[in-house]
C-alpha cells in the first residue's frame, strides 16, 4: 500500500506532547524500546534538571549538540549535501566547460562518487565551494529549497527530510521542553542546513553550526547583498566542531550526539567538562529498517569513538534494538 506522509512539523508537535518534563509519567521516548541508551536519556535528564540535586544544572547551561549526517537523519548512501552538489555541478559545467576536466567536475559528472568520496575533506570541500559559489546568500537558499522539493532517496523513493530519524525528533522535543537549548553541529555546509532544519527538527538557523565558504558585501543595483565566494572559510569536522562550538556558542555543551569519528572530538570535549555529561553515539545496524555501517564504510566510518566508547563513559545506541521505528512515517 501506499505511505501516508506526515509533515516534519506535525511530527514534532506529535513528539512534544510524550515529551512531557523529566518528572511526568508519560513515556517522552516512544520510539525508544527499554534499555541501556534510554535509561541513560532519561536517568541525565531528570538528574540535571530537579532542583536542589548535587547534579542540577541551571537551564541557561542545558546545552546539547547533535551531529546531523546520520544522527538526525539518513546519510546513506551518499551525504545528501554531496548528492545536491553532484547535480549542482552539472548544472555550473554547463556554463563553465572548463572545469569538466578537473579531476572531482570530472568525476561528479560521470557519477565517480568513490573518487569524490576518496579525496580529503578539505579536497571535497573546496570541490563544493565552487560548485556552490557565485549567488548571493537568498538565492542559494532559494537553490536548495527548490531542490528538496524534487530530490528523492535513491533506496526508498521518499524526500530527504522524510528520512529523519523519529527516536531522535522525540529526544529533540524532550530536552526542549526540559529547558535544553538544541543545536546542529555538522561537517556539512551551514547555508545548506539552514534553509530546512527549522521545519524539519524545530531548530532554528541561529542555532546551526556547519562547514562555511566565505561571504563577501557589496552592493547589487544599489542594495546591499552578501555573496558566496569560492574559497573555504571554515571545516566544522572532526577537531573543528568543538571550535565552531566555542566560537559561535561560547558555552561547553553538556550532552553530544554523533555517529562517526567525524563527531569524536566534539564527544570528548563536550564530555570531559565538569559535572553531569552525556555523550551518545547512534550506530547504524539495521540494514533491513535503514542501512547497517561502521569501520569499513566510506560514509560515516566509525572506529575510534566506538572503541573508545566504554572508557570514556559514551553510550552507544544500538539502531537494531534500541529503536522500534526509524522513520516518523512507516509503510503500511
Amino acid at each position: 500500500m501506499r505511505s501516508r506522509y506526515v509533515f516534519p512539523q506535525i511530527v514534532l508537535a506529535i513528539a512534544a506532547t510524550f515529551a512531557q518534563p523529566a518528572s511526568g509519567q508519560s513515556d517522552p521516548l516512544p520510539s525508544w524500546n527499554q534499555g541501556t541508551a534510554k535509561r541513560a536519556i532519561l536517568e541525565f535528564v531528570g538528574k540535571v534538571t530537579k532542583q536542589g540535586s548535587p547534579d542540577f544544572v541551571p537551564p541557561a547551561e542545558r546545552i546539547a549538540t547533535f551531529d546531523n549526517d546520520g544522527t538526525l537523519w539518513c546519510e546513506q548512501p551518499l551525504y545528501v549535501q554531496l548528492v545536491f552538489a553532484v547535480d549542482r555541478v552539472r548544472a555550473y559545467a554547463t556554463t563553465h566547460p572548463d572545469v569538466k576536466d578537473q579531476p572531482l567536475f570530472k568525476a561528479a559528472i560521470g557519477g565517480d562518487i568513490k573518487t569524490i568520496l576518496s579525496v580529503s575533506g578539505y579536497d571535497r570541500l573546496q570541490f563544493l565551494a565552487t560548485s556552490h559559489a557565485g549567488q548571493s546568500s537568498e538565492e542559494f537558499t532559494t537553490i536548495v529549497k527548490d531542490w528538496f522539493k524534487t530530490a528523492r532517496h535513491p533506496r526508498f523513493n521518499r524526500p530527504y527530510t522524510d528520512l529523519v530519524y523519529q527516536p531522535m525528533l522525540e529526544l529533540l522535543a524532550y530536552l526542549r521542553i526540559n529547558q535544553f537549548k538544541t543545536f546542529i553541529v555538522s561537517g556539512g555546509g551551514v547555508e545548506f542546513m539552514r534553509p530546512w532544519t527549522e521545519p524539519t527538527y524545530g531548530i532554528p538557523p541561529e542555532q546551526v553550526i556547519g562547514s562555511s565558504i566565505k561571504l563577501k558585501y557589496e552592493l547589487r543595483d544599489g542594495q546591499p547583498t552578501l555573496f558566496r565566494l569560492p574559497e573555504i572559510d571554515f571545516i566544522d569536522d572532526a577537531a573543528g566542531k568543538p571550535v565552531g562550538i566555542q566560537r559561535a556558542i561560547g558555552r561547553r555543551p553538556i550532552a553530544a550526539f554523533g555517529n562517526s569519528d567525524g563527531d569524536y572530538e566534539m564527544l570528548r570535549w563536550v564530555t570531559a567538562g565538569p559535572g553531569p555529561r552525556l555523550g551518545l553515539i547512534v550506530h547504524h545496524t539495521d540494514a533491513e529498517r535503514e542501512y547497517a555501517y561502521d569501520r569499513h564504510s566510506d560514509v560515516g566510518r566509525l572506529v575510534r569513538a566506538m572503541d573508545e566508547a566504554p572508557e570514556r563513559g559514551w553510550v552507544v545506541m544500538d539502531m537494531k534494538t534500541d529503536w522500534n521505528r526509524i522513520f516518523p512515517v512507516e509503510k503500511e
